[in-house]
């Protein structure tokens, strides 16, 4: 599905994607068939590959990729578990999966890597 909306994905990219201990978020070039509003102004966009189960099914299920964004403010920090989530992000959304919302785990944030389609790798945030 990757392949689908990257026109050229980088071989170090999958190879990002395979060892990554934490969930990696990639900025690639040259996006095509998702959303224009996905895309930002300079044809860029951040795609994550998902590891957990459901994610996947969702995905598989939708046959496409979920378009999604945090679950927080821009200035407020990131929540690492269910419970950390303001109320006011939970009561201004349509639905709420009911799935972990129990679970105390905390989770880091992802890495979020550009990679240039001349293989080029930045590292935006570890």
């Amino acid at each position: 599905m990757l392949n689908r909306c990257v026109q050229n994905v980088p071989a170090v990219a999958w190879d990002i994607i395979e060892y990554s201990e934490k969930p990696v978020t990639i900025i690639y070039e040259k996006i095509s068939r998702i959303s224009e509003k996905a895309i930002a102004e300079d044809g860029t966009a951040a795609i994550r590959l998902v590891k957990d189960s459901f994610c996947k099914m969702l995905i598989h299920k939708f046959g496409k990729p979920i378009i999604s964004t945090s679950a927080n403010m821009s200035d407020r920090p990131s929540p690492a578990v269910f419970n950390d989530i303001e109320h006011s992000i939970l009561s201004g959304v349509d639905y709420v999966v009911k799935y972990r919302q129990q679970e105390n785990t905390k989770h880091t944030a992802s890495s979020i890597i550009r990679i240039l389609n001349n293989g080029e790798v930045k590292v935006i945030r570890k």
